[in-house]
């Protein structure tokens, strides 16, 4: 993500509008538990949250808040540990758990077979080189038999996608103001906005 992206609402802070109409208690209780209450590890192993980590800071690039990112690894962790689905399956993928503990083993499994290394191990042109083959299925590892490997990169990185625009921070980047509760939006027309939204810059 560029820096022109994340300019396009200077100064706009979504946190400003903690103690105004904009959200009530139940707002302000949902947004303050996404920030302070990260979960800690407890589905996957360390190695897997290693690789995992390491795919996510490729696929999801945060390189002005090294000191503290968006968290997304924790929020999944939380999600398969809880046992949560998304409501469906793919007919073609196993269930859930087993996807993803199988698809980190598999990316991992790709990355020895095309480059000696597991994938954490890598440098940053060959991680991005093996997630680019992985998305389009140009696969040579036999731990994707039965795991499509394009759905399985599809569902990783809809999750962290996911896990991230969730986050008050990714919202700053793109002028987002947070839940609608209790006040609402009123000018829903192109090029309209409310006079409490964020002002994009044309610079």
């Amino acid at each position: 993500m560029s820096d022109e992206f994340r300019q396009r609402f200077p100064g706009y802070d979504v946190l400003e509008k903690w103690d105004s109409p904009s959200w009530n208690e139940q707002t302000r209780r949902v947004i303050r538990e996404r920030l302070e209450n990260v979960p800690e590890r407890r589905f996957f192993s360390e190695p897997e949250w290693i690789t995992l980590h390491a795919i996510c800071a490729r696929l999801i690039p945060q390189p002005d808040r090294a000191d503290a990112p968006v968290p997304i690894i924790p929020f999944i962790d939380k999600k398969l540990h809880d046992n949560e689905g998304d409501g469906y399956r793919f007919e073609d993928m196993p269930p859930m758990r087993e996807a993803w503990r199988r698809g980190i083993a598999a990316v991992d499994a790709e990355s020895r077979a095309r480059h000696g290394a597991v994938f954490a191990g890598l440098p940053d042109n060959l991680k991005d080189a093996t997630l680019r083959a992985i998305q389009h299925g140009d696969v040579r590892s036999d731990a994707w038999r039965d795991l499509p490997a394009k759905k399985f990169f599809e569902t990783m990185l809809r999750q962290m996608a996911n896990i991230y625009y969730a986050h008050p921070a990714a919202w700053n980047e793109i002028g987002f103001g947070g839940p609608a509760s209790p006040r609402g939006y009123v000018r829903l027309g192109f090029d309209r906005r409310d006079p409490w939204e964020a002002i994009e810059s044309h610079d």
